[in-house]
């Protein structure tokens, strides 16, 4: 794995501070309706993408998530500016205004969404990876969900496959301790979910997720495993979002103390201490690092401004594969 250099930490904090200025803007957007529908913000997370991207080969690995899907993408390469259109349904973004907030996709980058059903993504990153093992690719998926989506079931069918056929797959359990309102401790007899992988005897392991470097160790022990041919693992990254599961959620089931508290933990605070520790760079040029992440979410912003809607004719356009499909005569009547 590359080492954890100057070089790396100074991507990291450009990176995690843009992300995070992105997710606050976002926030903005919303409350002045140009970002419509559902928002699921991920503050507080940062250090997983970073830390696994740092793990990947960017150049074959894919990736694959929830609907908490902003920051992903980025990490694998995807021009934010494009997120930030989708996001307000313009026709220049990264699925042409037709996806939104949690439905980010991109073929280019290997990101394969963006998935609104809870667990749904988890069988599909097993047949991503079932297709790199078919076609020989030598690659691996990263595919992620969230703490309730532990609870579905296609988790276990998907499990156990995925080690009886030994699937190139990394699950990851992006444990930031609530689905939606519910705390993992009411949703399960145990806390520990990396213990589900004990059942299929696939190898499983807790990670502090507030911190990239630690992240990104377990991430390539993981990632090599299973590309050599060894199969899958399972790991959870245990962190916290900082704001709501979503922008409709007035988080009534925790306190602001807990929240306040786990703050303390920032991941992007927590980089910019081992920066200033290790003397890389001084307050000043972090500061500039910070301004230069504010004016580019700011150039995504009017990139979205003066992009289009997409034309009202592409309302159909991708709906049915089949051209002359029964009846659609009728609807363009």
């Amino acid at each position: 794995m590359k080492e954890f250099s100057k070089e790396v930490y100074l991507k990291w904090y450009e990176d995690m501070t843009m992300w995070r200025r992105f997710e606050d803007k976002c926030r903005s957007l919303y409350l002045k309706q140009k970002i419509r529908g559902f928002l699921h913000l991920y503050n507080g997370q940062e250090a997983i993408p970073a830390g696994f991207t740092h793990a990947m080969d960017l150049t074959k690995d894919s990736m694959i998530t929830a609907y908490r899907c902003h920051i992903h993408p980025m990490a694998m390469g995807v021009d934010p500016k494009r997120i930030m259109a989708e996001l307000c349904g313009k026709a220049t973004g990264t699925s042409g205004g037709m996806g939104g907030s949690m439905h980010i996709f991109s073929k280019e980058h290997r990101f394969y969404g963006g998935h609104g059903i809870v667990g749904g993504q988890i069988p599909l990153g097993a047949g991503i990876a079932f297709a790199d093992q078919y076609f020989d690719r030598k690659a691996v998926n990263i595919c992620f969900f969230g703490d309730g989506a532990a609870r579905q079931g296609s988790l276990h069918e998907t499990f156990n496959m995925a080690m009886n056929w030994k699937l190139p797959v990394v699950f990851v359990v992006e444990n930031n301790q609530y689905a939606m309102g519910t705390s993992v401790k009411r949703t399960a007899n145990h806390e520990d979910i990396y213990k589900l992988g004990l059942g299929y005897e696939m190898p499983c392991l807790a990670v502090d997720a507030m911190d990239p470097e630690k992240v990104a160790e377990a991430a390539y022990e993981a990632i090599e495993r299973a590309r050599r041919g060894d199969g899958p693992t399972f790991i959870e990254a245990r962190t916290y979002r900082f704001r709501g599961h979503s922008m409709s959620d007035a988080e009534p089931y925790r306190s602001k103390d807990e929240v306040a508290i786990a703050k303390k933990d920032d991941p992007i605070e927590l980089i910019k201490a081992r920066i200033l520790e290790n003397k890389w760079a001084t307050e000043e040029e972090l500061e500039a690092t910070d301004n230069k992440s504010r004016d580019f979410v700011e150039e995504c912003i009017e990139f979205m401004e003066n992009s289009p809607y997409p034309d009202v004719e592409k309302v159909y356009e991708y709906v049915y594969a089949q051209e002359d499909y029964p009846f659609l005569d009728k609807l363009e009547n």
